[in-house]
C-alpha cells in the first residue's frame, strides 16, 4: 500500500517509531516512588529501573557502534557477562531520577544520529559475540532497527511490571 500524500522519510518513521516505544517505556514509571521502581515483583529478576538502565546502555552501545564500529575487546569474557547483568540492576547509588536523566541524554544523542547520519547504509562488522553470525556486519539501519526493537521489547517487560506492582497499565 503507498500513500503518495505522506511526506515522512525513513529516518523520521524511525524517530517517530522510537520515541513511540520511548514513550511507553517511560509511562512505566508514573506515579512509582523509588522504592517501586526498585521492586522484583515477577519471578524475573527485572525492575522497572533496570529495564531503563539497560535500554540507555544498550542505546548508548549502538549508536557507539554506527558512529565506530565494534569495540575490539574480542569475544565476551566472565567480567562482559557480569558487567553486561550488572545493566539490568539499579545501584544502590542510583536514582530514578538519574536514571531518567540519562536516558535522556542518551536519546537526545540518538535522535540527532538519526537526522545526521550522512548515510543509513554505512555498515560496520558484528563484534565478536555466540548470538552473532561470525563474520556478518550490520548498517546503521538495521541496529537502529533494532534500537527500536529493543525498546519496545522492554517497553513490553517494563509494563508487565508495573501491572503486577499496582495494577496500572501503561500501554492497551
Amino acid at each position: 500500500m503507498t500513500d503518495t500524500t505522506d511526506s515522512s522519510t525513513e529516518r523520521d518513521d524511525l524517530l517517530h517509531a522510537l520515541n513511540q516505544h520511548r514513550g511507553l517505556l517511560l509511562r512505566t514509571v508514573r506515579g512509582l516512588s523509588e522504592a517501586q521502581v526498585r521492586l522484583t515483583p515477577t519471578v524475573s529478576e527485572l525492575c522497572i529501573g533496570g529495564i531503563i538502565k539497560h535500554v540507555s546502555l544498550m542505546e548508548e552501545g549502538w549508536v557507539r557502534f554506527i558512529e565506530h564500529g565494534p569495540r575490539s575487546d574480542g569475544p565476551p569474557d566472565e567480567s562482559a557477562y557480569e558487567a553486561h547483568a550488572a545493566g539490568f540492576r539499579m545501584a544502590d547509588d542510583e536514582s530514578v531520577g538519574d536514571l531518567l536523566n540519562r536516558y535522556q541524554e542518551v536519546a537526545g544523542r540518538t535522535d540527532e544520529l538519526i537526522l545526521h547520519l550522512p548515510s543509513l547504509d554505512a555498515s560496520h562488522p558484528l563484534p565478536e559475540a555466540p548470538w552473532f553470525e561470525p563474520g556478518a556486519h550490520w548498517t546503521a539501519r538495521r541496529a537502529l532497527v533494532h534500537i527500536v526493537a529493543e525498546t519496545a521489547q522492554h517497553a513490553g517487560h517494563a509494563d508487565i511490571i508495573r501491572e503486577t506492582i499496582d495494577g496500572a497499565k501503561s500501554m492497551g
